[in-house]
């Protein structure tokens, strides 16, 4: 298996490059070559596999499809290793939560940071672990988070060997559980860096640092977020697992709805598809930054700046430039490089906008490629909340709460819904508390978290500045 990048660069890799590397050399994102084909009877073996067997079991099977650079054996304990009970609370890793009639909830936020991105970080992080052990090399990870990518970073590489981890935030935006998540952890290889801006400003620090490629080399910089194909593969594994929970046979069809900011969570499930594994829609679920949903419904990209972003109570999805959709461009326009890179690169920089809505293929997002959307807002966060709770005595978050509202606005007769779910609630308390005049629960490891110590950086939005922090505590 090989990987190219989405504007052209005629380089082709190997996963564990592209593991260590993050983007590309030209500022694109990595894809295979070409998607693994899933037939029906495999797709019935992995049935078995899941069942009898377990997640770990499920995830080896496709990530063995992407990754030919690590031994079939060395990979195996590696997902056998991340998928574990003690880990994720539960044997069932991702279980489904029937919610009414047609619709389901897969829970993915059993993990240490309880959120869905601790389902690719963790494995992410026996990734790097076991890779710089095999070169005898370190990493330097960049990140940026808007609430919870963060925190699935640096509980998955706290301790790691030849790992130090930089994660950038947007200063005060981040809900107070996720803030203490992140800066009480007192590690010597966790840096927490708090940007004064949004979380774009941060993901721009992270592409121009990316695209620095002499500072790149000479300071082995990483990235965890889902620019990185590593971990938006390993995402790919619970389309498949929800799948499997919610179908008896192959021949039935499943949409999931997914709250999307950064378009990693929903890529994921387009990689599945791509795959053959049979989705009927993909529903790409916003709050009021509505980027991907004024896209989906017009045609148009349009970013938004620092000042055009809004602060609302589903934080982790307040992001105006979605990395990941660039990945999906370069397949909706017949992979072609070029074309992407002036899209993406000269053109967004010059305009901040692009419109395909002329464009023949902008009609295959929906008919060829399954993709609707919706939008929610604080509104409609907190009645989805209240609702769910008086019908069927669950509490969600605000992040699923989107992704359940868009959901059954979309749903099909017949065919089962499954919305995936964000976080536990716990992590944005003070909505829950506004939805249903209660505070959710809180698992015992996290009580008063928000009075720990904090080790935290404040620093303006500049590349420079956060580049010679890096240097320094590197010390070379």
């Amino acid at each position: 298996m090989r990987y190219l990048s989405t504007r052209g660069n005629p380089d082709r890799k190997r996963f564990c490059e592209i593991l260590l590397e993050g983007l590309a050399p030209d500022g694109g994102l990595y894809l295979p070559e070409a998607y693994p084909q899933v037939s029906d009877v495999t797709l019935l073996q992995w049935r078995t596999v899941y069942h009898q067997q377990g997640y770990a079991a499920l995830a080896f099977e496709i990530l063995s499809l992407y990754i030919d650079d690590i031994p079939a054996a060395d990979l195996r304990a590696l997902c056998a290793k991340t998928y574990t009970a003690e880990v994720f609370g539960t044997g069932e890793i991702v279980p489904l939560r029937h919610l009414e009639d047609g619709v389901w909830i897969e829970a993915l936020s059993n993990g240490p940071t309880l959120a869905f991105k601790d389902m690719a970080m963790q494995l992410l992080g026996n990734l790097f672990e076991y890779e710089l052990g095999r070169r005898g090399e370190e990493l330097n990870i960049l990140g940026a988070t808007s609430g919870d990518t963060g925190s699935a970073a640096e509980y998955a590489m706290r301790g790691k060997k030849g790992v130090r981890v930089f994660m950038t935030s947007p200063h005060g935006r981040m809900s107070p559980f996720q803030q203490a998540q992140m800066f009480s952890l007192q590690d010597a290889n966790i840096h927490n860096i708090a940007i004064n801006g949004v979380f774009d400003d941060c993901q721009d620090i992270v592409k121009a640092v990316s695209n620095d490629l002499a500072f790149k080399r000479k300071y082995k910089i990483g990235t965890v977020n889902s620019i990185n194909w590593a971990r938006l593969l390993a995402q790919v594994v619970y389309y498949f697992a929800g799948y499997i929970q919610a179908t008896t046979s192959n021949d039935q069809k499943v949409s999931f709805a997914v709250p999307s900011g950064n378009f990693g969570n929903v890529c994921a499930g387009h990689v599945a598809r791509q795959m053959g594994l049979p989705i009927d829609k993909l529903v790409v679920a916003t709050n009021e930054n509505d980027v991907l949903d004024e896209f989906f419904r017009t045609g148009v990209y349009r970013v938004r700046g620092t000042a055009d972003t809004h602060e609302t109570s589903s934080p982790s999805m307040d992001i105006s430039k979605a990395s990941n959709f660039e990945r999906f461009v370069f397949d909706l326009l017949g992979r072609d490089g070029a074309r992407v890179k002036g899209l993406f690169g000269e053109g967004l920089s010059k305009t901040g906008q692009f419109d395909l809505s002329a464009d023949p293929a902008f009609a295959q997002a929906a008919t060829r490629y399954g993709f609707v959307s919706g939008k929610s807002t604080h509104a409609h966060r907190l009645k989805t909340i209240q609702d769910t709770w008086s019908r069927h005595g669950m509490v969600i978050d605000t992040h699923t709460a989107d992704g359940l509202k868009v959901a059954l606005e979309q749903r099909t007769a017949g065919v089962p819904m499954v919305v995936l779910e964000t976080a536990l609630p716990i992590k944005f308390a003070a909505t829950i508390v506004e939805a249903l005049g209660r505070e959710p629960e809180r698992p015992a490891k996290f009580e008063g978290i928000e009075a720990l110590p904090k080790r935290v950086k404040v620093m303006d939005a500049d590349v420079a500045a956060i580049q010679a922090l890096i240097a320094a505590e590197c010390g070379y």
